[in-house]
């Protein structure tokens, strides 16, 4: 019996990375995934391996998320699970010296993406009585970074909107966290470091950037998404978990 058994699943940005993670674990303990990216072939191929359904969606666009749920209940009955993990770091810059292109970008992909997310599968869910929203932050949304000013002020709002849907769908059985990651070694990661001026350099700077040595894994985190998803986490919502090795405990 795994954790998810029998359960939908919908994960965006699940083409790679942290998403990958995710769905291929969800898939491992019993759920059915719905992968929905706008990386097509990757995502189709991830969904295929795992018995699920590939959905193409730009998070951006509030259409394309309303017809993602539709379709997704349209093909599979309901929705237990819905993951808003699709997101972009953005430009590194100092506020006065970010553009304004990059602001709207990242604020649409990372905020009003989970927002469109949440707002078109809360009805479902108070439908059917139940179900688990997650939703992917991170440390800077509750540490603040600087140089990456719309990233931050992104992951903190995630926070507080998931905290407030928390609050606003707990008599329905809906529960509602977020994920907190500090730096995951992801492909994207290792791509970025090899392409440093001093990529071991690069690395060992962030692999101490945590009081615990190493980076947070993906497998990490697409397990601590297992528990907060599954029965075990049953009476736990409005939470923003940190995965971070004791990060933001200084």
């Amino acid at each position: 019996m795994g954790k998810l058994d029998d359960r939908i699943a919908i994960i965006t940005g699940a083409a790679s990375g942290i998403g990958q993670g995710m769905a291929e674990l969800f898939a491992a303990e019993g759920a059915t995934v719905v992968v929905a990216d706008i990386q097509d072939e990757p995502g189709r191929a991830l969904a295929d391996a795992l018995g699920g359904t590939y959905l193409h969606c730009d998070v951006t666009d509030p259409a394309a998320v309303e017809q993602l749920i539709q379709e997704a209940v349209d093909r599979h009955g309901r929705i237990d699970v819905l993951v808003n993990n699709a997101g972009i770091e953005g430009e590194q810059a100092l506020t006065a010296e970010s553009s304004l292109e990059n602001w709207r970008r990242v604020m649409s992909i990372n905020v009003d993406g989970v927002y469109y997310g949440m707002k078109y599968a809360l009805p479902v869910m108070v439908s059917q009585k139940g179900g688990v929203i997650l939703n992917t932050a991170s440390t800077v949304g509750l540490n603040a970074l600087g140089a990456i000013p719309a990233y931050s002020a992104s992951k903190a709002g995630v926070i507080q909107l998931s905290k407030a849907v928390a609050i606003e769908y707990a008599m329905h059985g809906i529960r509602v966290n977020a994920l907190c990651p500090s730096v995951v070694e992801t492909p994207l990661l290792t791509s970025f470091i090899e392409n440093t001026p001093d990529p071991e350099s690069a690395r060992t700077g962030l692999a101490s950037l945590n009081p615990m040595p190493g980076m947070v894994t993906v497998d990490a985190v697409a397990k601590a998404a297992l528990f907060l998803v599954s029965d075990d986490a049953s009476f736990i919502t409005a939470v923003a978990l940190p995965i971070d090795g004791g990060y933001t405990a200084r």
